[in-house]
């Protein structure tokens, strides 16, 4: 062996490397803010707007500010307290730049400072500069204005006093770093208007101002005042504004001893649950023993009450405890002082004692609320009756599904065109609407690792039926059959055996007009409804098939928005539309094969759109105004929305 191998592979005292201050947070900045993408990018500003909530939640702030400069930078101010900028004994510095340069440093580990904080491990705004190119911090406190200034984590001078204050408040500015985070880096207005928001629901009486300044010169900034006077009954109302309620007013409980909590919940005619519970503002999509308690008291509570009415004497089936929660929108908030969160992501609580203290106060609020409405009482009991009833047809739909499906070796949907390859990883499905474009594709695509299902007509609209007549849909048995997941359980009918899934990606193509997104929609709403797993893991798509194509001889150019045809034809006609052919797609029907596949399916060409779901909780609520009965949200979200589309009167 060469003499430098022996040195390549030699593991000795030198090899380790011992990363110092926040050196680590740049090295593996995945570990502490999930990812150096879009949603990385978004989490910097709610760890500075989190210190903010922190101050509010303490008593000391009632106004936090967020503003999107001009250059995609960040400011977010507060009237708090302001962050201390005395010289910090241990560490020799002052207190602001330990706050904003040493982990696990931060005034949420003395409880003199907080008794109840989202920030617990002390990471959040050094991490946001250690990822920041550029960072400011403007403290108004004691009648001064401290700064310091601060690139890539490092400060760049001693803190300065710049000027007299006659308010307190922290102002943090920072731009993220262009080093760490790929892609364009642009915040999205829309991200940090529903986190905002949610901040305002979950604390009531604060004042969040976000305002976006990247607009063209003259025009004024784009801004949203969130505010809240009534807390989570507002926010389960938001939640249901689409949906048709059950009871005129929300169930609601507060309490204030040990572990303070608040809960509120409605009931409307829909069939799905719609749950999210949150510990010191933090949402805790999976969960823990608040919510673990909360369905407790909520299924005890309530089928001690049925069964006591003597309405579940004519059942010849068991209720079981997911009935008493179909058609429930529910917000669950607790403060705990210690919480213990699964890992810096926070989400899951741990803490035990927290299940018998929430159980309990819902138990008491819910047999409070029944007694005094009992014509709202016999109402959601019918409702759980309904759904019990429901779930026992569902079973049977998904039985059959189930004996269709590949594991039980009954074969492939005819109508599916397979590839060659059985690696998952390696395959692709499209979804097409109608046969015509379905037979196109087939003849297009690449057999080794491309399937095609055509889909007939416009799938069913899961939002408006019950579950088993999910499940009796030939079209959606299709879909389960082919991409060989099984259907679920009664527990949890979104559970899905991923292992058995046959392709890695699942892509929709529709036409490119109303219909077509329609279609489009419908699919999407069926997978985050039943398959959210598919999407939660990467494996949904939608294909962008091209609006236009121009053409002059034989140079042609396809187009996918008005802009790039505006440009294709300046490029080939000189600005003469007169002398080009130009092409309106309608549908992909007007495509031959090779057309097809040179637009919307060869993967050295195509443009692939990923489905992702940031917030769940914003995903519901599109999904029931788009898919739902009543009309004039619908017209609103797609005026606000859609580029291209036509409104039926």
């Amino acid at each position: 062996m060469a003499e430098n191998e022996v040195k390549n592979n030699e593991y000795s005292a030198e090899s380790i490397q011992v990363l110092e201050g926040l050196e680590a947070v740049r090295k593996r900045p995945s570990m502490y803010i999930g990812d150096i993408g879009e949603r990385g990018l978004h989490h910097l500003v709610y760890e500075v707007v989190d210190n903010s909530i922190d101050e509010a939640l303490a008593g000391y702030c009632s106004d936090i500010e967020v503003i999107i400069n001009e250059n995609n930078s960040i400011t977010v101010k507060d009237n708090g307290r302001g962050i201390p900028t005395g010289m910090h004994e241990k560490e020799g510095k002052s207190a602001l730049e330990v706050v904003l340069t040493v982990l696990h440093a931060g005034g949420k580990f003395s409880k003199d400072s907080y008794k109840v904080s989202g920030g617990l491990h002390g990471v959040g705004v050094s991490c946001v500069n250690a990822l920041s190119s550029y960072l400011k911090a403007e403290i108004h406190r004691e009648g001064k204005i401290f700064v310091q200034e601060y690139s890539q984590g490092k400060p760049l001078s001693e803190v300065k006093i710049v000027g007299e204050a006659a308010d307190t408040g922290t102002i943090v500015t920072f731009l993220p770093d262009a080093e760490i985070f790929i892609g364009d880096r642009v915040y999205k207005y829309d991200t940090l208007a529903a986190r905002l928001r949610e901040l305002a629901f979950l604390n009531k009486g604060i004042k969040l101002n976000l305002i976006d300044k990247r607009v063209p010169e003259g025009e004024e900034p784009r801004s949203d005042l969130f505010y809240s006077e009534k807390g989570l009954v507002e926010f389960v109302q938001y939640l249901d504004s689409n949906r048709e309620k059950l009871t005129e007013n929300p169930i609601c409980l507060e309490t204030d001893k040990v572990i303070p909590i608040e809960i509120a919940m409605q009931y409307n005619t829909d069939f799905t649950e719609n749950i999210h519970s949150y510990v010191n503002n933090i949402n805790t999509i999976e969960g823990g023993t608040h919510l673990q308690g909360f369905r407790r008291g909520l299924t005890s509570t309530l089928k001690s009450y049925a069964e006591k009415s003597g309405a579940l004497s004519k059942l010849k089936f068991d209720i079981d405890a997911s009935d008493f929660r179909e058609g429930l929108t529910a917000v669950i908030s607790v403060k705990v002082a210690e919480p213990q969160f699964e890992g810096q992501t926070k989400t899951k609580l741990g803490n035990s004692e927290v299940v018998s203290a929430v159980a309990q106060a819902t138990t008491h609020a819910l047999e409070i609320y029944l007694e005094e409405n009992p014509k709202d009482a016999k109402t959601i009991i019918d409702k759980v009756i309904l759904a019990a009833t429901a779930r026992h047809a569902a079973r049977k739909a998904r039985e059959l599904v189930q004996r269709k499906t590949v594991m039980s070796g009954s074969g492939l949907p005819g109508k599916l065109a397979d590839c060659a390859d059985r690696d998952p990883a390696n395959c692709e499905i499209y979804l097409v609407e109608g046969d015509s474009a379905g037979g196109t594709a087939k003849q297009g695509r690449n057999r080794q690792f491309q399937a095609i299902l055509p889909l007939r007509g416009k799938i069913l609209n899961v939002e408006k039926v019950m579950e088993h007549k999910v499940f009796e849909s030939q079209t959606i048995r299709d879909i389960y059959t082919a991409l060989g997941v099984t259907v679920g359980t009664e527990e949890d009918s979104k559970a899905l055996n991923l292992t058995k899934l046959r392709y890695h990606k699942i892509v929709i193509m529709t036409d490119a007009d109303v219909d077509g997104s329609h279609i489009s929609t419908l699919i999407l709403t069926f997978f985050f409804r039943y398959m959210p797993d598919l999407i939660k893991n990467g494996y949904v798509y939608i294909a962008t098939p091209p609006l236009f194509l121009v053409k002059k001889g034989n140079d042609e150019i396809y187009c996918w928005t008005e802009e790039e045809r505006s440009a294709a034809i300046q490029e080939l006609g000189k600005g003469k539309e007169s002398s080009l052919k130009v092409q309106r797609y309608k549908g992909l029907g007007e495509m031959d094969a090779e057309q097809l596949w040179d637009t919307t399916m060869d993967p050295a060409k195509r443009v692939l759109r990923q489905v992702t779901i940031d917030n769940a909780m914003e995903a519901d609520r599109i999904f029931s105004m788009l898919m739902g009965d009543d009309v004039p949200p619908r017209r609103e979200f797609i005026e606000q929305n859609a580029k291209y589309a036509n409104i039926d009167a």
